[in-house]
Parts: structure tokens; C-alpha cells; sequence
């Protein structure tokens, strides 16, 4: 496959059995044991996917995530936790993870998540899975460049992580069509998250803070109660 995935966690059992199971099936795999290690690495190494611990010595897993969106925003992160938390979770989502797993787990669902991951950042690559084809979208005062995977609000540009971005793009090729949660998950996740529709819930408030003036009346993004949401943009 040639992918590179950089695995972070303390826990020497844990990275043994990962990268194990990740080697198996093709990828290479470097390894860290803390976060700054993991910081220091992404330095120089070019990495298609991060597999990164939230409860890490020297620097936590957060404050890793927080500083790679700083820098590589393009980077997938899964991150792992064995906290059951609530807001553990949602902090790390709105830090830019865009997957999160709780231990113990099973190798071959760790497996199934890094497929789909990486399945969908090369479906975003080459638009199949987010694009109709057309390379930029202009929405009232935003103008989505699809190729440069940048969106821009009266020509600022808006600091979007990877996923926030492919579900503003999704939503936005959707426009006026209510969105149910499910229907989200499948097609921006790529992932069957068994009704887990905080994920979504989280990502459109985190989104909805960055394009919307006024997030208690927005404009673009409107919440359809007991379905979804529904994308649709300033009057004409």
C-alpha cells in the first residue's frame, strides 16, 4: 500500500500489537512513545496517518493534536482513549481528530477504521466522494476551492480541518436537501458508527462557529429538528 502510519502511545503492549497488525496488512509503521517524540518525528517524516494516545508523558495526546492542526492540517488522526468521558471525545474532535477509538479494542476494528480513513482522504484527493466535478463553489460571500482544499469568506481564508471541510463541501453539493445524521456519517465518515451522531453534532457546531456571523441564527447551516441539518445559504 505504502502507507506510512505513525503509531503514539506509552503503552509498549499496545504499540507491539499495532504494529503487528498494521504491518500485516502492508502499511509501514513508525512509532513514538510520547508526544513530543511524535512532534519532533513529524518533523521530518512524511505520514499519511496518525494513530495518537490522548494520555501521553511530556505532552498529551490534545495539545499533540492541537499543534499538528497548527501545521499539517491535512493529517488524519485517530486518536485512542480509555477514558469513557464524554468530553474527552468532543475535545478531541474539536481539535481536529477526526476518529476516535476507545481501548480496549479489537485489532480488527483498529484495522477497519485506518482502512477507512485513508480510503476516504484518497476518495477527497481526487473528489469522487465530495465533488460533482466542479472545482470551486461560490455561496453568498464564500468561494470553496475544491482543488485547493481551502474555503475563503470574503477572500479570508477560513482555518477548516480536513474533515470540517469535506462536510462543508458535501453539505454544500447537497444544498437545500435535509441531511439526516446517518446519511452524514456514511457519506463524510465512511464509517458505519452504529448511531453515533455526536460526531456529527460536533463537527457542525465546531464548523458553524468558524463560517457563521451569528451562530444562534445561522445562514448556511440549519438544523432540521429529529432528522439532520440542512445546507443552504443567504437569500438571493
Amino acid at each position: 500500500m505504502g502507507k506510512r502510519i505513525l503509531v503514539v502511545d506509552d503503552e509498549q503492549s499496545i504499540v507491539k500489537l499495532l504494529k503487528f497488525n498494521l504491518e500485516k496488512e502492508g502499511y509501514d509503521v513508525e512509532v513514538a512513545y510520547d508526544g513530543q517524540v511524535a512532534i519532533d518525528k513529524l518533523q521530518y517524516l512524511s505520514v499519511d496517518l496518525l494513530i495518537l494516545d490522548l494520555m501521553l508523558p511530556k505532552m498529551d495526546g490534545l495539545e499533540v493534536c492541537r499543534r499538528i492542526r497548527q501545521g499539517k492540517k491535512h493529517l488524519p488522526i485517530l486518536m485512542l482513549t480509555a477514558k469513557a468521558e464524554e468530553f474527552d471525545k468532543v475535545l478531541g474532535l474539536e481539535l481536529g481528530a477526526d476518529d476516535y477509538m476507545t481501548k480496549p479494542f479489537s485489532p480488527r476494528e483498529l484495522t477497519a477504521r485506518v482502512k477507512a480513513i485513508l480510503r476516504r482522504v484518497e476518495a477527497a484527493q481526487v473528489k469522487e466522494e465530495i465533488s460533482d466535478g466542479t472545482k470551486n463553489m461560490h455561496i453568498g460571500n464564500m468561494n470553496i476551492d475544491i482543488e485547493g482544499y481551502v474555503i475563503y469568506r470574503d477572500d479570508e481564508e477560513i482555518d477548516l480541518t480536513p474533515k470540517e471541510f469535506e462536510l462543508m463541501v458535501y453539505m454544500a453539493n447537497h444544498r437545500g436537501k435535509v441531511l439526516s445524521r446517518d446519511q452524514l456519517l456514511n457519506a463524510v465518515w465512511n464509517y458505519d458508527y452504529v448511531g453515533d451522531s455526536r460526531i456529527v453534532d460536533v463537527h457542525v457546531s465546531h464548523l458553524r462557529d468558524k463560517i457563521e456571523e451569528d451562530t444562534r441564527n445561522p445562514v448556511f447551516i440549519k438544523t432540521v429538528r429529529g432528522i439532520g441539518y440542512k445546507f443552504e445559504g443567504p437569500k438571493e
